[in-house]
């Protein structure tokens, strides 16, 4: 019975990481034992899958503070991401190079740990390139972390991340430059740096009509 009982064990094991490996929920599940479950969330999950599996080029999700959106998409999402693909490139950006960095910190030590090398035992850091804000794997990925506005010459992203490009003061501004500047800036620099069949997720809460999701929604 303890033979059998061990082998039931390791068999439920196994497919809790299978099950991580092939959906995004059952791999939140995993890496994060205080989640708590909410509709949204399989929403969020369901467009992330299609994303990942090249079904989905453009996603944003506007949502107030305080849903998970974050996350979901600048943390939990891009290491998945990585681990189903390894060799792919990630561009994350937020309104200050100092949030994105944070993001590229908490994915890189998220990738670094026991529970997520038992879901995605053969992706690792390669040791010469850790840096919290930009650094690769051992299959030559790549995650690059920026503010908006920064300069992204030289890199390119299978999948552009932008996370809140927006402060809360800027968007309670009633200055339509500032909005503008963020546009062109996405317009030209990020947009631009995207591979070959890559996708561009953006994550915000509305502040303003002429925020990025108003302009691209606009504009399309």
């Amino acid at each position: 019975k303890m033979e059998m009982l061990k082998l039931l064990e390791e068999y439920e094991g196994a497919k809790q990481r299978e099950e991580a490996r092939d959906s995004f929920l059952p791999f939140v599940k995993a890496q994060w034992a205080a989640f708590i479950h909410g509709r949204h969330h399989e929403i969020m999950a369901d467009a992330f899958e299609r994303v990942a599996r090249g079904q989905l080029k453009r996603l944003i999700i506007n949502m107030p503070p305080r849903h998970t959106k974050s996350e979901f998409a600048s943390y939990l999402f891009p290491a998945w991401f990585l681990g189903r693909y390894p060799n792919k490139k990630i561009i994350q950006t937020a309104h200050t190079a100092e949030l994105s960095v944070g993001f590229g910190r908490k994915v890189r030590n998220l990738v670094d740990s026991e529970d997520f090398k038992k879901v995605f035992p053969n992706l690792q850091l390669r040791a010469d390139s850790k840096a919290a804000g930009r650094w690769s794997t051992n299959k030559n990925g790549e995650y690059f972390a920026i503010g908006v506005g920064g300069a992204v010459t030289g890199k390119g992203a299978d999948l552009l991340i932008i996370d809140d490009p927006h402060s809360e003061q800027e968007g309670q501004s009633a200055d339509p430059a500032v909005f503008d500047r963020t546009y062109d800036w996405y317009t030209s620099g990020p947009r631009q740096r995207l591979q070959p069949g890559g996708a561009i997720v953006i994550v915000m809460t509305r502040w303003h009509m002429r925020d990025l999701t108003g302009k691209i929604i606009k504009s399309s």
